[in-house]
């Protein structure tokens, strides 16, 4: 199986981690802002990442490829089967990759995407309210629902704290990090998500790169 992006993405983070922890081999090929292989092309019509293959299967967008994953290899299941537990799944699902990630856009885009890989001034105005309107918000939120035991659904891993993590990483990379002082339990939590083997190697390469572009 075979995911096209680069692991910058928190969506292909998102897409690497979950497989990882399914216990599923994945290669991922570097693809996106216009270039990859083919069959990148044919599984993200519109060049979006992350784009998949599995065989003559293709698909593109993380919450379609996760999907396709956890109906194959149903066990560990980490979208759970409870329907409270499910629907509160995927509302974190959708947190983090609509409310979180529109902070990214503004953050880690402009302060990192357009400037190292792009060679163009980012949007400063963009950044600024990112860092000083929306990222308050979502680490107030979070704070009040880290949980003890270090899992958002079940006390176990699932899909919410893969994908509610993956995008913090983009954050913390942007030079926008949670405040442990201030935030305690949201900081634990990222942390100790981002430090499972299914997302250290990932962010500490993503670091290794960006410290040389």
């Amino acid at each position: 199986m075979i995911v096209y992006g680069s692991s910058m993405s928190p969506y292909v983070r998102k897409t690497l981690a979950f497989a990882a922890e399914k216990g599923l081999e994945v290669e991922l090929q570097q693809a996106g802002f216009g270039g990859g292989p083919p069959e990148f092309k044919l599984a993200s019509p519109f060049g979006k990442m992350p784009g998949f293959k599995d065989g003559d299967f293709l698909i593109s967008d993380s919450t379609a490829i996760i999907t396709y994953l956890e109906a194959l290899k149903p066990d560990p299941n980490l979208i759970p089967t409870e329907p409270r537990a499910r629907a509160r799944t995927i509302w974190y699902e959708e947190f983090a990759d609509t409310i979180i990630g529109a902070c990214v856009g503004k953050v880690f885009f402009n302060r990192v995407v357009a400037p190292k890989f792009m060679k163009r001034e980012g949007d400063q105005k963009a950044i600024e309210e990112g860092v000083s309107v929306d990222f308050p918000k979502l680490v107030d939120y979070l704070e009040t629902v880290a949980p003890a035991s270090g899992f958002l659904i079940e006390d176990r891993i699932t899909l919410a704290d893969i994908a509610v993590a993956s995008p913090f990483a983009n954050l913390a990379h942007a030079g926008c990090p949670i405040d442990a002082a201030t935030h305690p339990k949201a900081a634990a939590y990222v942390a100790g998500i981002l430090a499972r083997p299914s997302y250290a190697g990932w962010v500490a390469k993503e670091k290794a790169m960006l410290g040389a572009a």
